[in-house]
């Protein structure tokens, strides 16, 4: 029979793993450091760079309090051994409760270092400190910045809470257990150094390919950094990073499977019959996304390619409306995905007025 000295050694260590590593059981059980002190650290969307201040000035002190925790546990686990005396227990014991003690006592002067001058002194605050130039005049003025950014919707973040990938306007973040790395788009260059292939993702339960990329500025006092993301993701990363992307070690990015059809749809509607907009009508944005003008009119011309003039494509009388990327996205949306081989060849609703049609009906605007 197993004694309850190695049984409660054995429980406690499989908990200080969790709980510094944080797994979905754990995060959703509520057993993280930002759900218990979540009435000290306040809002991570209203302040930021204070939240994870608070936050990693926390996580130091709990994580440091691990070892003396550990022996604590010991005295009621196993009360024969008489831990709670100081002059009974044996040298190790005595010697393992004052380096616990002194852990403690050591990442309560740090923090206590940390706080002075509003948190001058922490490792974030000396990272926005690097960071100061017009039109920032403080590190606290480079806070505000990223907080305000941050607050907008269209950032992109990705990642678990021990290695979030955050993305804004400006800034490449990211948020590890002790620490908030950044640096500026302006002033970085990203690169590509590392694929992985992973048999099964525990999130898509299908194999992924996760890029290692690592981020570097050309501001001396920013050291560079390693974030990691799958490549069904990078994508979307490329869309909102505005600094340059390099592959060093000729890594091939695997493309979502829409990914790919987009390609091959505007690949296919290049070759189809362009249609001339009359000279009254004005091109507006398209109201899928908002951002490019809408460039593409559904015009039915498969009944000229097909030989006995079989067709469930009907005529749209839309004005243009979309743009390619946006259509082909809709296109894809509608297919079976399971059956990815019928997509070329099959007809969907015009998401405007449901009138069917084909990919050799798009017509790009000229």
């Amino acid at each position: 029979m197993e004694s309850p000295e190695l049984s409660f050694t054995l429980v406690y260590i499989v908990f200080c793993l969790c709980f510094v590593f944080t797994p979905n059981e754990f995060r959703s059980a509520g057993l993280t450091i930002q759900n218990l002190f979540s009435s000290w650290l306040g809002s991570e969307d209203v302040a930021f760079i204070q939240y994870h201040v608070r936050r990693t000035s926390v996580t130091v002190l709990v994580h440091s309090a691990l070892p003396l925790g550990y022996y604590l546990g010991m005295c009621v686990a196993v009360p024969e051994k008489n831990l709670g005396y100081i002059h009974q227990v044996s040298d190790s014991w005595r010697a393992f409760l004052l380096l616990s003690i002194c852990l403690q006592l050591a990442s309560w002067t740090l923090v206590i270092y940390w706080s002075r001058h509003h948190w001058h002194n922490h490792p974030i605050s000396r990272s926005l400190q690097a960071h100061v130039q017009p039109p920032h005049s403080s590190w606290g003025a480079v806070a505000a910045s990223i907080n305000t950014e941050f607050r907008r919707i269209d950032k992109f973040a990705t990642g678990a809470p021990g290695a979030r990938v955050i993305v804004t306007d400006s800034w490449v973040l990211k948020c590890t257990t002790y620490h908030v790395h950044m640096a500026l788009q302006d002033d970085c260059h990203v690169t590509v150094t590392e694929s992985r292939q992973h048999h099964m993702s525990p999130d898509t339960a299908s194999p992924a390919q996760i890029l290692t990329m690592r981020v570097a500025s050309i501001n001396p006092a920013i050291r560079p950094f390693d974030i990691r993301l799958n490549s069904t993701e990078y994508a979307d990363l490329r869309e909102k990073l505005h600094a340059p992307i390099r592959n060093s070690a000729n890594v091939v990015i695997h493309q979502t499977i829409s990914e790919l059809f987009l390609e091959t749809f505007r690949a296919h509607v290049d070759l189809n019959q362009p249609y001339t907009l009359p000279t009254q009508q004005e091109i507006e944005p398209c109201i899928g996304c908002m951002q490019v003008p809408a460039n593409t009119k559904l015009v039915r011309l498969c009944h000229t390619e097909e030989a006995f003039n079989v067709s469930d494509c009907q005529e749209c009388f839309c004005r243009p409306m979309w743009c390619l990327s946006c259509l082909g996205r809709w296109f894809a949306s509608r297919q079976d995905q399971q059956r990815p081989e019928t997509w070329l060849s099959s007809t969907v609703p015009c998401p405007t007025c449901r009138a069917k049609f084909c990919i050799l009906d798009v017509c790009v605007v000229r």
